[in-house]
């Protein structure tokens, strides 16, 4: 098949060597532009490598966009981690339309940030969709869908990397086939079960200790490795990403308060939290690295009987 891809970064990158890997004809690749003094986007550093032809517009809702969309004579247009807005009249003028890739099961968590929120909330499944692009929030008509599990512990990180990523690339493909043989269905998404959610960015992050302890845990999972759960230490940010979850098991058994450290090791430091206390393994002070909780605790001088949050 003759396909056009439209994304960004690592993702859109492997969508296309996929393509490109099993013999078809990539006509070009269209891509958002970096960032003024930015690294070059991968897929672009693929694309050129192949030597195909990148297009860079601003905006995919120009005339020259469209023209350049046209003069491919493309079969299928394959939107693979695009945030970019594509209007119909961009997206409709390969020969069988546009597929787009989306990390949730649509109509839930339509929106940027759709792998963090299942997380946070507590979600034992997530999953991908393929599905037409319109000019609504991840609205259209599904036209394929995987589910996996998010284990009890799982990241972000891992549920992305080990899970939505590759079986993402691999759907995005099985997608292609079935509209180029005309084997599909599309499905109307059911609006009642309809959620939109927002980014997951900083402000979202910020860690409540009076919170129970597996809304904290799962907060700490939903942003590990990005944005970044975090707290305060001395009115300074300071970000946790490897935590585990220590549940009170009987009535009474609590040690210290909300937001209080209880317990320093030289890998670890606990605080307490509602229901229990998050054993915190890794942080990154706001001007220095990621490092383990117990090696900060060491280099900052604070011990058991010290607050965050504060």
């Amino acid at each position: 098949m003759k396909v056009v891809i439209i994304g960004q970064q690592d993702f859109g990158k492997s969508v296309l060597e996929k393509f490109l890997a099993r013999g078809d004809q990539v006509a070009a690749v269209f891509c958002a532009p970096e960032k003024a003094g930015g690294k070059a986007d991968p897929l672009k550093v693929a694309a050129l490598e192949h030597g195909l032809t990148v297009h860079q517009f601003p905006s995919l809702k120009t005339a020259e966009a469209e023209a350049a969309m046209r003069d491919l004579g493309a079969d299928i247009g394959i939107m693979a981690y695009v945030l970019q807005f594509a209007p119909q009249a961009f997206v409709n003028i390969p020969r069988l339309g546009t597929i787009q890739y989306h990390p949730s099961l649509l109509p839930k968590y339509r929106g940027p940030s759709s792998i963090n929120w299942p997380i946070i909330r507590g979600d034992t499944r997530t999953g991908l969709t393929i599905f037409r692009p319109t000019d609504g929030l991840d609205e259209g008509p599904v036209i394929l869908q995987k589910e996996c599990e998010i284990g009890p512990d799982e990241t972000i990180g891992e549920v992305y990397f080990n899970k939505l990523y590759p079986m993402g690339v691999d759907a995005m493909l099985e997608a292609a086939d079935l509209v180029v043989a005309g084997r599909y269905r599309e499905v109307v998404q059911d609006e009642t079960h309809a959620t939109y959610e927002g980014w997951c960015r900083d402000a979202e992050a910020r860690i409540n200790w009076a919170g129970h302890v597996d809304f904290t845990y799962n907060l700490i999972r939903g942003c590990n490795p990005a944005p970044g759960a975090w707290t305060t230490l001395g009115g300074r940010k300071l970000q946790i990403f490897d935590a585990r979850k220590h549940p009170y098991r009987t009535f009474g058994d609590t040690r210290g308060k909300v937001g209080e450290i209880t317990d320093v090791t030289d890998a670890s430091f606990k605080v307490g939290c509602q229901g229990g206390r998050i054993e915190v393994m890794r942080v990154k002070a706001e001007d220095g690295k990621k490092m383990s909780a117990g090696e900060f605790a060491a280099s900052a001088g604070f011990a058991a009987g010290t607050f965050l949050g504060t």
